[in-house]
């Protein structure tokens, strides 16, 4: 199993407003190997909030899959409805493998 993680830098007070369209893509659940993606935002930084947007795959090669289907190119589309400009400062995309885990 891998997590992929997106880690974003987004303008103070928008982390929390802009986490629920990362789980509003149903089409994920269509995707073979997708397990679950789970967003946390910190506060704690003054001049930004952090976004994780953890997502669960059975293997790299299955996440690829979704990174290259049109649904994933839909998801990342900006509408532009607003005319502003992006609350994104800066983003880095990490994927790793699942080394150990402790569940209840």
């Amino acid at each position: 199993m891998i997590t992929v993680t997106n880690r974003i830098q987004v303008k103070k007070g928008m982390g929390l407003k802009m986490a629920p369209a990362f789980t509003k893509n149903q089409g994920l659940l269509e995707f073979d190997g997708f397990e679950k993606v789970e967003v946390n935002v910190s506060t704690q930084h003054e001049d930004y909030d952090e976004m994780q947007v953890m997502m669960y795959w059975n293997s790299k090669e299955e996440f690829e899959v979704w990174r290259n289907s049109d649904d994933f190119k839909n998801a990342h589309k900006r509408d532009g409805g607003d005319g502003g400009e992006s609350p994104v400062i800066k983003s880095e995309l990490i994927i790793a493998e699942v080394a150990a885990v402790l569940t209840k």
